[in-house]
């Protein structure tokens, strides 16, 4: 978990953001592609379905770890061959979980967001800066 890689900031003041995104369907976990073949792999199994990306972030500092956790439907269209095909050879497909980034061209694949894009993309924005209020918040001032 992210929680566990996280280690407290020995300063009171010092603070530490930390996420991870990963995507999901039907239980199975789809994390970055090992190569291009798994990259259409994942595609194909998208291809025309509703999938969730999870994203767990923490923010630590002298207090402790405090972590949250994100989820976000997606839906894609139905993908040609010829589109999975093209979208791995732009290369974005191979550091990206569930082999896709909605931030760049595979955002002609997205027919339905139910939830922040910003978590699809890897860090959700308003729910992190919440936390990170929360956080502070309870700080000692003076």
């Amino acid at each position: 978990t992210i929680t566990s890689r996280v280690t407290v900031c020995s300063c009171p003041f010092e603070t530490v953001i930390a996420a991870d995104t990963t995507v999901e369907i039907d239980g199975a976990i789809l994390e970055k592609p090992e190569d291009d073949a798994d990259a259409i792999r994942m595609l194909r199994l998208l291809s025309g379905r509703t999938h969730r990306a999870h994203t767990g972030v923490t923010v630590a500092d002298g207090s402790g770890a405090h972590t949250i956790s994100v989820t976000t439907s997606v839906t894609f269209v139905r993908l040609t061959e010829e589109a999975i095909d093209w979208y791995v050879a732009t290369g974005e497909a191979t550091d990206k979980a569930g082999a896709y980034g909605i931030q760049g061209a595979a955002s002609a694949f997205v027919e339905r967001v139910d939830g922040s894009t910003t978590n699809v993309i890897g860090l959700p924005l308003a729910e992190t800066l919440e936390l990170l209020a929360t956080v502070t918040a309870s700080r000692p001032h003076g």
